[in-house]
Protein backbone atom coordinates (compact mmCIF):
# COMPACT_ATOMS: atom_id res chain seq x y z
CA UNK A 1 0.00 0.00 0.00
CA UNK A 2 1.63 3.08 -1.12
CA UNK A 3 -0.93 5.55 -1.62
CA UNK A 4 -3.73 6.43 1.01
CA UNK A 5 -6.46 7.92 0.94
CA UNK A 6 -8.69 6.42 4.02
CA UNK A 7 -10.07 8.13 7.11
CA UNK A 8 -11.60 6.22 10.72
CA UNK A 9 -15.37 8.74 10.36
CA UNK A 10 -16.54 6.26 13.74
CA UNK A 11 -16.12 5.04 16.85
CA UNK A 12 -17.91 2.95 19.16
CA UNK A 13 -16.89 2.04 22.66
CA UNK A 14 -19.19 -0.12 25.29
CA UNK A 15 -18.65 -0.33 28.64
CA UNK A 16 -15.37 -1.57 29.72
CA UNK A 17 -13.46 -3.56 32.33
CA UNK A 18 -15.39 -5.86 35.18
CA UNK A 19 -18.57 -5.88 33.26
CA UNK A 20 -20.28 -9.51 33.41
CA UNK A 21 -23.19 -11.14 31.98
CA UNK A 22 -22.42 -10.34 28.17
CA UNK A 23 -21.17 -12.16 25.18
CA UNK A 24 -18.51 -10.66 23.24
CA UNK A 25 -20.95 -10.80 20.46
CA UNK A 26 -23.35 -8.76 22.20
CA UNK A 27 -20.70 -6.11 23.23
CA UNK A 28 -19.01 -6.55 19.61
CA UNK A 29 -22.87 -5.49 18.28
CA UNK A 30 -23.06 -2.58 20.17
CA UNK A 31 -19.39 -1.03 19.53
CA UNK A 32 -20.15 -1.16 15.74
CA UNK A 33 -23.95 -0.05 16.22
CA UNK A 34 -22.25 2.74 17.93
CA UNK A 35 -19.37 3.43 15.43
CA UNK A 36 -22.08 3.33 12.97
CA UNK A 37 -24.25 5.85 14.28
CA UNK A 38 -21.00 8.13 15.19
CA UNK A 39 -20.21 8.65 11.90
CA UNK A 40 -23.74 9.38 11.26
CA UNK A 41 -24.22 5.84 8.83
CA UNK A 42 -26.95 3.29 9.14
CA UNK A 43 -25.47 -0.28 10.40
CA UNK A 44 -26.73 -1.49 6.90
CA UNK A 45 -24.66 1.22 4.83
CA UNK A 46 -21.25 -1.48 6.44
CA UNK A 47 -20.14 -3.57 3.18
CA UNK A 48 -17.16 -4.13 5.03
CA UNK A 49 -15.87 -6.41 8.43
CA UNK A 50 -13.03 -7.50 10.10
CA UNK A 51 -13.38 -8.94 13.56
CA UNK A 52 -10.72 -9.65 16.03
CA UNK A 53 -11.65 -12.00 19.07
CA UNK A 54 -9.15 -11.36 21.10
CA UNK A 55 -8.03 -13.97 23.25
CA UNK A 56 -11.25 -16.16 24.09
CA UNK A 57 -12.65 -16.67 20.55
CA UNK A 58 -15.98 -14.97 21.69
CA UNK A 59 -16.56 -13.48 18.54
CA UNK A 60 -15.99 -14.36 14.92
CA UNK A 61 -16.88 -14.06 11.60
CA UNK A 62 -20.76 -15.05 12.17
CA UNK A 63 -21.22 -11.01 13.71
CA UNK A 64 -21.88 -10.69 9.96
CA UNK A 65 -25.29 -12.43 10.45
CA UNK A 66 -25.45 -11.10 14.11
CA UNK A 67 -25.73 -7.52 12.93
CA UNK A 68 -27.98 -8.06 10.05
CA UNK A 69 -25.32 -7.73 7.36
CA UNK A 70 -25.87 -9.50 3.73
CA UNK A 71 -23.53 -9.65 0.71
CA UNK A 72 -20.30 -7.79 2.05
CA UNK A 73 -17.57 -7.57 0.48
CA UNK A 74 -15.21 -7.97 2.77
CA UNK A 75 -15.00 -10.08 5.39
CA UNK A 76 -12.34 -12.06 7.61
CA UNK A 77 -10.63 -12.60 10.69
CA UNK A 78 -7.53 -10.64 12.11
CA UNK A 79 -5.13 -12.29 14.78
CA UNK A 80 -2.12 -10.78 15.05
CA UNK A 81 -2.64 -10.46 19.01
CA UNK A 82 -2.06 -6.58 19.91
CA UNK A 83 -0.94 -5.29 16.60
CA UNK A 84 -4.30 -6.55 15.31
CA UNK A 85 -6.18 -2.72 15.74
CA UNK A 86 -3.80 -1.58 13.40
CA UNK A 87 -3.30 -4.45 11.03
CA UNK A 88 -7.55 -4.19 10.38
CA UNK A 89 -7.30 -0.50 10.00
CA UNK A 90 -4.48 -1.14 7.38
CA UNK A 91 -6.75 -3.77 5.64
CA UNK A 92 -9.45 -1.62 5.47
CA UNK A 93 -7.92 1.55 4.17
CA UNK A 94 -6.82 -1.09 1.16
CA UNK A 95 -9.85 -2.17 0.64
CA UNK A 96 -11.55 1.40 0.19
CA UNK A 97 -8.66 2.08 -1.70
CA UNK A 98 -8.91 -0.59 -4.55
CA UNK A 99 -12.94 -0.14 -4.29
CA UNK A 100 -13.72 -3.71 -2.79
CA UNK A 101 -15.79 -1.85 -0.02
CA UNK A 102 -16.65 1.59 0.89
CA UNK A 103 -17.44 1.62 4.61
CA UNK A 104 -15.52 -1.28 6.55
CA UNK A 105 -16.29 -1.64 10.50
CA UNK A 106 -13.03 -3.03 12.79
CA UNK A 107 -14.01 -4.69 15.37
CA UNK A 108 -12.34 -5.81 18.76
CA UNK A 109 -14.40 -7.89 21.36
CA UNK A 110 -13.54 -10.13 24.08
CA UNK A 111 -14.59 -11.15 27.62
CA UNK A 112 -11.40 -13.25 29.26
CA UNK A 113 -13.05 -11.67 33.05
CA UNK A 114 -15.51 -14.04 34.59
CA UNK A 115 -16.59 -12.64 38.10
CA UNK A 116 -15.26 -14.40 40.96
CA UNK A 117 -12.08 -15.61 39.01
CA UNK A 118 -8.74 -13.65 39.35
CA UNK A 119 -7.95 -11.19 36.22
CA UNK A 120 -5.49 -12.77 34.62
CA UNK A 121 -6.71 -16.42 34.88
CA UNK A 122 -7.83 -16.58 31.10
CA UNK A 123 -4.22 -15.16 30.08
CA UNK A 124 -2.32 -17.69 32.05
CA UNK A 125 -4.78 -20.78 31.30
CA UNK A 126 -2.56 -23.53 29.78
CA UNK A 127 -5.20 -24.39 27.55
CA UNK A 128 -4.05 -21.12 25.60
CA UNK A 129 -0.49 -21.64 25.71
CA UNK A 130 0.39 -25.29 25.18
CA UNK A 131 1.85 -26.19 22.25
CA UNK A 132 3.41 -29.71 20.59
CA UNK A 133 6.92 -30.62 20.52
CA UNK A 134 9.78 -28.28 21.03
CA UNK A 135 7.29 -25.07 21.35
CA UNK A 136 5.81 -26.51 24.22
CA UNK A 137 8.55 -26.76 26.34
CA UNK A 138 8.50 -22.80 27.95
CA UNK A 139 5.78 -24.02 29.05
CA UNK A 140 5.84 -27.37 30.55
CA UNK A 141 8.59 -25.54 32.20
CA UNK A 142 6.55 -23.01 34.19
CA UNK A 143 6.29 -20.44 31.51
CA UNK A 144 3.20 -19.64 31.17
CA UNK A 145 1.54 -16.61 30.32
CA UNK A 146 3.05 -13.31 28.92
CA UNK A 147 3.61 -12.11 32.14
CA UNK A 148 6.46 -14.15 32.68
CA UNK A 149 7.80 -13.63 28.43
CA UNK A 150 7.68 -9.45 29.44
CA UNK A 151 9.75 -10.32 32.66
CA UNK A 152 12.30 -11.71 30.64
CA UNK A 153 12.61 -8.79 28.03
CA UNK A 154 12.55 -6.01 30.89
CA UNK A 155 15.35 -7.84 32.77
CA UNK A 156 17.46 -8.46 29.51
CA UNK A 157 16.74 -4.11 28.90
CA UNK A 158 17.73 -3.19 32.69
CA UNK A 159 20.95 -5.16 32.93
CA UNK A 160 22.21 -4.22 28.96
CA UNK A 161 21.26 0.17 29.69
CA UNK A 162 21.16 -0.06 33.32
CA UNK A 163 17.46 0.86 33.81
CA UNK A 164 15.22 1.04 36.84
CA UNK A 165 12.78 -0.51 38.32
CA UNK A 166 12.21 3.57 39.62
CA UNK A 167 12.36 4.43 36.01
CA UNK A 168 9.61 2.12 34.80
CA UNK A 169 7.54 3.38 38.05
CA UNK A 170 7.52 7.06 36.22
CA UNK A 171 5.56 5.38 33.10
CA UNK A 172 3.34 3.93 35.47
CA UNK A 173 2.56 7.55 37.33
CA UNK A 174 2.74 9.42 34.26
CA UNK A 175 0.26 6.93 32.70
CA UNK A 176 -2.16 7.48 36.13
CA UNK A 177 -1.71 10.88 35.55
CA UNK A 178 -3.40 11.09 32.03
CA UNK A 179 -6.19 8.51 33.56
CA UNK A 180 -7.02 11.56 35.77
CA UNK A 181 -8.01 13.15 33.14
CA UNK A 182 -10.00 10.65 31.38
CA UNK A 183 -13.57 10.31 32.59
CA UNK A 184 -13.64 6.46 31.23
CA UNK A 185 -10.54 5.35 32.59
CA UNK A 186 -10.60 2.22 35.44
CA UNK A 187 -8.46 3.53 37.45
CA UNK A 188 -8.12 6.99 38.40
CA UNK A 189 -6.51 7.12 41.53
CA UNK A 190 -3.46 9.11 42.08
CA UNK A 191 -0.18 6.83 41.86
CA UNK A 192 3.00 7.36 43.50
CA UNK A 193 6.34 6.04 43.11
CA UNK A 194 5.93 4.42 46.89
CA UNK A 195 2.81 2.89 45.65
CA UNK A 196 4.99 1.13 42.36
CA UNK A 197 7.70 -0.07 44.40
CA UNK A 198 5.41 -1.41 47.64
CA UNK A 199 3.04 -2.79 45.14
CA UNK A 200 3.67 -6.80 44.85
CA UNK A 201 6.07 -8.47 42.08
CA UNK A 202 3.71 -10.22 39.56
CA UNK A 203 7.19 -11.72 38.11
CA UNK A 204 10.21 -9.93 39.02
CA UNK A 205 11.18 -7.38 37.80
CA UNK A 206 7.39 -6.34 36.80
CA UNK A 207 5.46 -4.99 39.61
CA UNK A 208 1.77 -4.94 39.93
CA UNK A 209 1.76 -1.18 38.22
CA UNK A 210 3.72 -2.36 35.67
CA UNK A 211 1.43 -4.78 34.12
CA UNK A 212 -2.35 -3.53 32.13
CA UNK A 213 -5.36 -4.31 33.25
CA UNK A 214 -7.77 -7.35 31.76
CA UNK A 215 -11.22 -5.78 30.83
CA UNK A 216 -14.60 -6.78 29.17
CA UNK A 217 -15.82 -4.80 26.46
CA UNK A 218 -15.20 -4.03 22.68
CA UNK A 219 -14.66 -1.13 20.79
CA UNK A 220 -15.32 -0.76 16.82
CA UNK A 221 -14.01 1.97 14.00
CA UNK A 222 -15.47 3.11 11.10
CA UNK A 223 -12.88 2.66 7.60
CA UNK A 224 -13.80 4.93 4.57
CA UNK A 225 -12.09 6.82 2.07
CA UNK A 226 -11.30 10.52 2.56
CA UNK A 227 -13.68 11.94 -0.06
CA UNK A 228 -16.70 10.26 1.52
CA UNK A 229 -15.80 10.91 4.99
CA UNK A 230 -15.67 14.60 4.60
CA UNK A 231 -19.78 14.18 3.96
CA UNK A 232 -20.53 12.54 7.30
CA UNK A 233 -21.05 13.51 10.94
CA UNK A 234 -17.73 13.82 12.46
CA UNK A 235 -14.33 15.38 11.66
CA UNK A 236 -12.37 12.45 10.02
CA UNK A 237 -9.23 11.45 11.06
CA UNK A 238 -7.07 10.61 8.31
CA UNK A 239 -4.62 7.76 8.07
CA UNK A 240 -1.40 9.14 6.81
CA UNK A 241 0.83 5.74 7.10
CA UNK A 242 0.88 2.55 8.54
CA UNK A 243 3.10 -0.73 8.51
CA UNK A 244 3.83 -4.10 10.12
CA UNK A 245 6.98 -5.82 11.20
CA UNK A 246 6.99 -9.07 13.00
CA UNK A 247 10.00 -9.41 14.24
CA UNK A 248 9.64 -13.52 14.84
CA UNK A 249 11.68 -13.80 18.00
CA UNK A 250 11.25 -17.62 19.29
CA UNK A 251 13.60 -18.75 21.77
CA UNK A 252 16.47 -17.83 19.24
CA UNK A 253 19.38 -17.79 20.76
CA UNK A 254 21.84 -14.19 19.90
CA UNK A 255 18.43 -12.39 19.30
CA UNK A 256 17.90 -8.59 19.97
CA UNK A 257 14.53 -10.32 22.08
CA UNK A 258 14.34 -7.80 24.71
CA UNK A 259 16.16 -4.93 22.89
CA UNK A 260 14.59 -4.29 20.02
CA UNK A 261 10.99 -4.01 19.03
CA UNK A 262 8.85 -4.57 15.79
CA UNK A 263 8.61 -0.83 16.42
CA UNK A 264 12.15 -0.05 14.86
CA UNK A 265 11.30 -1.20 11.25
CA UNK A 266 7.37 -0.87 11.38
CA UNK A 267 7.88 2.57 12.52
CA UNK A 268 10.70 3.96 9.79
CA UNK A 269 8.15 2.17 7.16
CA UNK A 270 5.12 3.98 8.03
CA UNK A 271 6.98 7.10 8.63
CA UNK A 272 8.01 7.01 5.23
CA UNK A 273 4.74 6.49 4.11
CA UNK A 274 3.59 9.53 5.95
CA UNK A 275 6.17 11.75 4.89
CA UNK A 276 6.96 13.03 8.40
CA UNK A 277 9.50 12.78 11.23
CA UNK A 278 9.67 11.76 14.52
CA UNK A 279 9.83 15.45 15.73
CA UNK A 280 6.48 16.34 13.76
CA UNK A 281 4.66 13.69 15.91
CA UNK A 282 2.70 15.75 19.03
CA UNK A 283 0.80 13.03 20.96
CA UNK A 284 1.98 9.44 21.08
CA UNK A 285 -0.67 6.41 21.81
CA UNK A 286 1.74 3.55 22.42
CA UNK A 287 0.36 -0.02 23.72
CA UNK A 288 1.05 -0.21 27.04
CA UNK A 289 0.63 -3.72 27.98
CA UNK A 290 3.66 -3.01 30.33
CA UNK A 291 5.49 -0.18 31.81
CA UNK A 292 8.43 -1.63 29.91
CA UNK A 293 6.49 -1.76 26.41
CA UNK A 294 5.99 1.80 26.54
CA UNK A 295 9.93 2.35 27.27
CA UNK A 296 11.09 0.17 24.37
CA UNK A 297 8.83 1.38 22.06
CA UNK A 298 9.64 4.62 22.24
CA UNK A 299 12.92 4.24 22.06
CA UNK A 300 12.92 1.90 18.67
CA UNK A 301 10.74 4.67 17.44
CA UNK A 302 13.10 7.51 18.22
CA UNK A 303 11.97 9.38 20.49
CA UNK A 304 15.12 9.21 22.43
CA UNK A 305 18.66 7.33 21.72
CA UNK A 306 18.20 3.12 22.28
CA UNK A 307 18.90 2.97 26.21
CA UNK A 308 17.83 6.59 27.16
CA UNK A 309 13.87 5.41 27.62
CA UNK A 310 14.14 5.14 31.21
CA UNK A 311 15.79 8.64 31.60
CA UNK A 312 13.45 9.56 29.39
CA UNK A 313 10.41 8.29 31.44
CA UNK A 314 12.32 9.57 34.84
CA UNK A 315 12.10 13.66 32.63
CA UNK A 316 8.34 13.96 33.33
CA UNK A 317 8.12 14.27 29.31
CA UNK A 318 5.56 11.65 29.13
CA UNK A 319 3.37 13.48 31.28
CA UNK A 320 0.63 15.88 31.39
CA UNK A 321 2.41 18.92 30.64
CA UNK A 322 5.66 17.37 29.40
CA UNK A 323 7.23 17.64 26.07
CA UNK A 324 6.09 14.63 24.87
CA UNK A 325 2.52 13.43 25.32
CA UNK A 326 2.24 9.77 25.83
CA UNK A 327 -0.83 7.69 26.11
CA UNK A 328 -3.21 10.38 26.67
CA UNK A 329 -6.02 8.65 27.83
CA UNK A 330 -4.57 6.46 30.77
CA UNK A 331 -3.75 4.22 28.24
CA UNK A 332 -4.04 0.13 29.12
CA UNK A 333 -1.89 0.47 32.42
CA UNK A 334 -4.72 2.58 34.04
CA UNK A 335 -7.64 3.47 31.11
CA UNK A 336 -8.82 0.08 29.83
CA UNK A 337 -7.77 -3.32 28.11
CA UNK A 338 -9.26 -3.59 25.02
CA UNK A 339 -5.64 -4.54 23.09
CA UNK A 340 -4.78 -2.09 20.30
CA UNK A 341 -7.85 -0.28 20.16
CA UNK A 342 -6.88 1.21 23.47
CA UNK A 343 -4.19 3.46 21.48
CA UNK A 344 -6.51 3.99 18.57
CA UNK A 345 -9.60 5.13 20.03
CA UNK A 346 -7.60 7.39 22.07
CA UNK A 347 -5.97 8.93 19.22
CA UNK A 348 -9.50 9.18 17.11
CA UNK A 349 -10.37 10.93 20.47
CA UNK A 350 -7.27 13.29 20.47
CA UNK A 351 -7.60 13.74 16.57
CA UNK A 352 -10.96 15.16 16.70
CA UNK A 353 -9.90 17.27 19.53
CA UNK A 354 -12.37 15.90 22.01
CA UNK A 355 -10.33 15.11 24.81
CA UNK A 356 -11.83 17.43 27.04
CA UNK A 357 -9.26 18.00 30.17
CA UNK A 358 -6.50 15.79 28.61
CA UNK A 359 -7.06 17.56 24.84
CA UNK A 360 -3.17 17.99 23.39
CA UNK A 361 -3.12 20.95 21.39
CA UNK A 362 -0.45 20.12 18.81
CA UNK A 363 -2.48 16.78 17.55
CA UNK A 364 -1.35 17.35 13.77
CA UNK A 365 0.63 13.83 13.58
CA UNK A 366 -0.46 11.24 16.00
CA UNK A 367 1.28 8.13 16.03
CA UNK A 368 -0.10 4.77 17.49
CA UNK A 369 1.41 1.65 18.32
CA UNK A 370 0.14 -2.52 18.57
CA UNK A 371 2.42 -5.19 19.80
CA UNK A 372 1.43 -8.47 19.86
CA UNK A 373 2.29 -11.87 21.15
CA UNK A 374 5.51 -11.23 23.34
CA UNK A 375 7.09 -8.79 20.99
CA UNK A 376 6.50 -11.05 18.15
CA UNK A 377 3.96 -8.55 16.19
CA UNK A 378 3.83 -4.78 16.02
CA UNK A 379 1.66 -2.37 13.70
CA UNK A 380 2.05 1.41 13.04
CA UNK A 381 -0.28 4.17 12.00
CA UNK A 382 0.26 7.69 11.65
CA UNK A 383 -3.17 9.72 11.93
CA UNK A 384 -4.26 13.43 11.76
CA UNK A 385 -7.26 15.48 11.73
CA UNK A 386 -5.61 17.11 8.32
CA UNK A 387 -6.14 15.34 4.70
CA UNK A 388 -2.92 13.90 3.71
CA UNK A 389 -1.81 15.90 0.32
CA UNK A 390 -1.04 14.48 -3.11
Amino acid sequence: MTKLDAAIVGLGMTDMGKVYGRTGTQFAVEAIGKAAADAGLKVSDIDGLLVNYGLTRAVGMPLAADLGLRNLSVLSEIQAYGSSAGVMVMQAAAAVASGQATAVACVFSDVPLTEGKRAGATYSDPKNRLHPGFLGMPAGGGLLGPNVGYALAARRHMDKYGTTSEQFGHIAISTRKWAELNPIAQMRTPLTMEDHQESRYIVDPLHLFDCCLVSNGAIAVIVTSGEKARDLAKPPVYLHGGAQCHPGYIDERDSEFGLVSGAKLSGERAFKMAGVTVDQIGVREIYDCYTYTTLITLEDYGFCAKGEGGALAESGALAPGGSLPTNTGGGQLSGYYMWGMTPLSEAVIQGRGEGGERQVADNDYILVSGNGGVLQHHATLILSPHPKEA
